[in-house]
């Protein structure tokens, strides 16, 4: 069974949606009282995969979910996804769409929201730190967010999920990253007034960085250490789900080729594997 938790505002019932499509049984907002007999008399003989939502709707309830879900996964086969997002994309949703933060009280002033929110993040702590798979919706749109969805969850996934993720330091660490790795001290293309407005995935930056030698040991070195000790975190740690990312200082042009390198040398190994670029805008010539 999976449980689905995280922020309001999320995406939390776009998940649901996008589970039910792909033939998960979903239950939302299921009282946390009813969650082990669900378990034992329903989600463990169901001949689909099942899915329940619970979150901060039911503050009692949530305050001793993760010790009552750390019990569960020894007994049954529970997995726990959970979305998050950044304060400001959580505002601005809430702001979009008009509806109340579910921790909200008084106004719709800004800072209330951002104190529900706060608040909400208190309480979910420990499902945070518990949970099997976390994924920022901050940056989906919200096919990106069915795809990502789909890779990870569908019945037919493999067995292991591997994606290398490129970010800028200046906009936040990922905060669903197994690996972090910091590539800031290569030699810096943004200082390169024609090639700036280029990405790590265009020509001009791939030819600059190319041309320099330590890019070229980062990732041989890098993808070395990944290939020699990732399937033994993996069976150690009985993971399938990994996010390794590479960091810059903006997430435009070093870290996005690097992590272009080290998916093309990883990709024999773990075939499933994704690359994604969290903050990289691409130059448009005109």
């Amino acid at each position: 069974m999976l449980i689905v938790t995280g922020l309001a505002g999320a995406g939390k019932s776009f998940v649901l949606n996008t589970l039910e499509d792909i033939g998960y049984y979903c239950v939302d907002n299921l009282p946390t009282l009813l969650l082990e007999p669900f378990l034992r008399d329903f989600a463990s003989r169901h001949h689909q995969p099942v899915a329940v939502a619970l979150d901060a709707r039911n503050p009692q309830g949530i305050v001793n979910l993760a010790a009552q879900l750390k019990q569960f996964k020894r007994d049954y086969p529970l997995q726990i996804l959970f979305l998050t997002a950044d304060n400001q994309t959580l505002v601005r949703r809430y702001n979009e769409s008009r509806r109340p933060h579910p921790l909200h009280t008084g106004n719709q002033a800004k800072s209330n929201v951002l104190t529900a929110i706060e608040e909400e993040k208190r309480l979910l702590g420990e499902l945070n730190n518990l949970a099997d798979i976390i994924v920022d919706t901050s940056t989906y749109n919200t096919a990106q967010l069915r795809e990502k969805i789909i890779r990870l969850l569908s019945t037919q996934a493999p067995q292991l999920m591997l994606t290398i993720q490129s970010f800028g330091f200046k906009h936040g660490i990922p905060s669903n990253a197994d690996f972090i790795f910091d590539v800031r001290f290569l030699p810096n293309p943004h200082w390169e007034a024609d090639i700036r407005p280029f990405s790590g995935t265009q020509q001009p930056i791939i030819d600059w960085l190319d041309a320099q030698p330590q890019p070229q040991q980062f990732i041989a070195n890098t993808a070395a250490y990944l290939q020699n000790w990732l399937p033994q975190f993996v069976q150690n740690q009985n993971r399938a789900y990994l996010n390794i990312c590479i960091g810059c200082t903006g997430g435009q042009h070093r870290s996005v080729y690097v992590a272009e390198g080290i998916g093309k040398t990883l990709q024999a190994d773990f075939p499933s594997l994704q690359i994604e670029h969290r903050d990289m805008r691409e130059y448009q010539a005109l």
